[in-house]
């Protein structure tokens, strides 16, 4: 049994909910918030810890995981006590905010023996399996091109919390806090990104951070792709469009777990249709969202066969989102990977 302490009892409801499904690999044995009132609201029938020092659970030898569900802003310092604590860790996007930081991890895992797991549960589910089923059966093709949106609705009552909207709190707007799942998803599908094009602006509420993005890819395949963002939408839609070249495949507007609705998966050449949905039929089936991420987590630790996330994924990320800011404020394009001596190495903070 693997022992988990959850930090912070906001998206660590989620995070319990996955774990108690798979309570045959997972034990949670502490939840830890300043608020002991928000743990016993999450509680229902589990007998775990209810701790209000995160300390306290990292001087526990019996816990295996620190699972952190912190503000951005304490991620990079807890991730680093838990890796010095001898701890595993999962941690909630972003992993840093900074490249430097993110070598900073790097350097400590390696030292600790020890993993970390950034979340992007946004990659499990159905659809999601059903699609990279075609992709290894052949039967797509190399990716011509994708688009991405992450059209969702933000006001006053979600920038209430003092820390969101602001640099210092949330350290970047809606390119970091909200559309990275799908852009996680782009490299997930379609490979490795070469270089971005972007621009950014703050346009829907009074925040500091951006709320609107319009951003061009450049995969390393030649593949071209767009990623269209706005919190000032009429409802939360997402919306994932890949052009192969030999289907189109294409998600519903499930904002939270893409691969949990439908896709359509349209052949090019209506021959080939009745192989694509006979090959779908065959596609294993995996559970959605947190729990399809801890699930492969489990095979990790247990040193199984896994597609679990890895810490080279999440640096991807926190690469990706700084050549996103110094392309929308350079009017530049930016190439990946982002290298020490890139102006943004040590963080995209203004």
């Amino acid at each position: 049994m693997i022992n988990v302490a959850i930090l912070g009892a906001g998206i660590g409801e989620q995070h319990l909910n996955a774990l108690e499904r798979l309570g045959r690999t997972f034990q949670v044995a502490a939840v830890v918030d300043q608020n002991t009132d928000r743990i016993e609201q999450i509680r229902q029938n589990s007998d775990f810890r209810a701790l209000s020092n995160i300390q306290d659970a990292l001087d526990d030898p019996t816990i295996d995981v620190i699972d952190i569900c912190l503000p951005p802003h304490l991620h990079v310092p807890t991730t680093l006590a838990a890796l010095a604590a001898g701890k595993h860790v999962v941690c909630e996007k972003p992993l840093a905010t900074s490249m430097q930081d993110v070598d900073r991890i790097t350097a400590a895992a390696r030292s600790a023996g020890r993993q970390v797991f950034p979340v992007f549960q946004y990659r499990w589910g159905s659809s999601l399996a059903q699609l990279r089923h075609l992709q290894r059966a052949g039967l797509t093709g190399a990716v011509q091109t994708a688009a991405l949106e992450t059209h969702w609705s933000r006001g006053a009552d979600y920038y209430a919390v003092p820390w969101r909207g602001t640099w210092t709190g949330e350290r970047g707007g809606a390119v970091l806090g909200h559309a990275i799942h799908n852009h996680d998803l782009l490299t997930h599908i379609a490979g490795d990104i070469a270089w971005v094009s972007a621009m950014v602006t703050t346009r829907v509420n009074p925040i500091e951070t951006e709320d609107c993005a319009a951003i061009c890819f450049g995969m390393t395949s030649g593949a071209l792709c767009t990623s269209s963002i706005s919190l000032g939408a009429a409802t939360d839609e997402t919306r994932l469009r890949f052009v192969f070249e030999k289907l189109t495949a294409t998600s519903g507007t499930e904002p939270y777990a893409p691969g949990q609705s439908p896709w359509t998966f349209v052949a090019r050449d209506s021959v080939d249709q009745v192989a694509v949905d006979n090959a779908l039929a065959f596609a294993a089936v995996e559970p959605t969202g947190f729990e399809g991420f801890f699930t492969e987590v489990g095979k990790a630790l247990r040193f199984e066969a896994n597609s679990a996330v890895t810490l080279q994924d999440g640096a991807a990320s926190i690469g990706l989102v700084t050549a996103v800011y110094h392309a929308a404020r350079t009017g530049q394009r930016v190439a990946l990977p982002i290298r020490p001596d890139h102006p943004l190495y040590e963080g995209w903070l203004p």
